[in-house]
């Protein structure tokens, strides 16, 4: 949620930034409560002058006389009218609140311009793409010829989108957690937690998937519970409206949850396989950091989703998203794009954010610079650390081999037992 003092002390400049976005915002009903708001404002400071002269000139007044009769009235009318502006201000209040909740917030000066992912410029990349002396197979068609991944069967079970990982596939899924988690408590500081994997409307709007992607959310309406999109959602609200100290930030989290999504927006190839499922696990990573430290903590964060992949030998871009890419809650994201040469393509496996106090001011989780200082708000920053099916995805186009084979990457061997092959499965 933006701070709409910026809004009033330079309504251009807030608007300018905004349109770097280029997704048509319209701003002017902003404004015009904002004018509003302020102008009760400006009138109620009025009145309670108004009031409090007729107050201290009462206590002077002959309390028989006309004029303090007159002097009372004058101040119970007033305050009525007091009273009554007070009620008007909360309602534009309300109102400006609620248009605040659906705009995005302001992309960082550093951010480059563009309008879609075509202007996304490549910051760096890691590794080399791999040789093959035959044709590779993209991991979905591959998945079902070696009789581990099955989207028919799960198309049955439950509808389209959806799939049943079998045999080498559920291990390969699994340990891929397990070495995510490992790797990102024992390396990198992060605290494990587990939360629930279902969040109320409230979570939902601090993070800022609600009000305005309401619709993309599984709910369950009788109980008033939404399906998590995300870990995000409900690590970041652990501490909502909570006051950190100083000393304990930065707050480090890696939760792994599975990820629920309507994705009601995507279409043709993306939904084949696994690469947009309504399901689909996910091992997130979530920092709470000093406003001075969070473009530091956003470098560190997008480096420790990238560790995963380097350690997997996965060849990977780094691009900066453009203003008109952006999430809407993000100031700045990093993608991570991983080489699938199935598809022989760059796909996103990770997406790094600082968010800023966007979030933080939804969720009011602040922390107290020093002892007996107001508190102010934390800047929040989270990123894949990874996605899982989309690492299954790369591991069996990259590593798959002329005899059917999935050759397992050496870092994950560890957590497979030492198997060095996942094999073909009856089906």
């Amino acid at each position: 949620m933006l701070d709409i003092r910026l809004l009033a002390q330079d309504p251009e400049n807030f608007a300018a930034r905004l349109a770097r976005r280029g997704k048509g915002i319209d701003l002017d009903p902003v404004f015009a409560l904002d004018r509003r708001r302020r102008e009760l404002i400006q009138r109620g400071d009025e009145l309670r002058h108004r009031k409090s002269k007729a107050e201290d000139a009462m206590k002077t007044a002959d309390k028989k006389g006309a004029e303090f009769a007159a002097f009372r009235e004058e101040m119970r009318t007033v305050a009525a009218e007091i009273k009554v502006l007070e009620e008007s201000l909360k309602v534009v209040e309300a109102e400006l609140d609620e248009k605040a909740l659906y705009l995005p917030n302001l992309p960082d000066a550093a951010v480059p311009d563009g309008a879609d992912a075509d202007a996304n410029p490549v910051i760096r990349t890691w590794g080399e793409k791999p040789n093959f002396d035959f044709t590779p197979l993209e991991h979905d068609r591959l998945g079902e010829k070696m009789g581990i991944l099955d989207f028919e069967r799960a198309v049955k079970i439950t509808g389209a989108r959806f799939t049943v990982y079998k045999a080498g596939a559920a291990r390969l899924e699994r340990a891929l957690i397990n070495f995510m988690l490992e790797l990102h408590t024992t390396e990198h500081g992060y605290t494990e937690v587990l939360p629930p994997f279902m969040v109320n409307a409230t979570s939902m709007q601090g993070t800022g998937q609600f009000p305005k992607f309401r619709e993309e959310a599984f709910e369950m309406e009788k109980d008033g519970f939404f399906l998590v999109p995300t870990a995000e959602v409900p690590v970041t609200n652990l501490h909502r409206d909570e006051i950190f100290d100083a000393q304990s930030l930065p707050v480090r989290y890696a939760a792994y949850t599975p990820c629920f999504r309507r994705e009601a927006g995507s279409y043709g190839k993306d939904t084949r396989g696994l690469i947009r499922q309504h399901q689909f696990n996910k091992v997130e990573l979530v920092q709470f950091a000093a406003p001075e430290d969070s473009a530091r903590a956003h470098e560190e964060l997008t480096g420790h989703a990238e560790q995963i992949l380097q350690r997997l030998g996965l060849h990977y871009r780094v691009v900066d998203l453009c203003a008109g890419d952006l999430g809407n809650s993000a100031a700045r994201t990093y993608d991570l794009e991983v080489w699938l040469p199935g598809q022989n393509a760059y796909r996103e496996i990770s997406s790094c954010s600082n968010f800023r106090d966007f979030q933080s001011r939804r969720a009011a989780i602040r922390y107290r610079p020093e002892a007996g200082k107001k508190p102010v708000l934390v800047h929040t920053l989270n990123g894949s650390g990874l996605a899982v099916g989309r690492t299954v995805v790369a591991i069996l186009e990259n590593y798959q081999t002329a005899d059917g084979r999935v050759r397992i990457p050496e870092a994950l061997r560890p957590f497979v037992r030492n198997a060095e092959y996942i094999l073909p499965e009856n089906t």
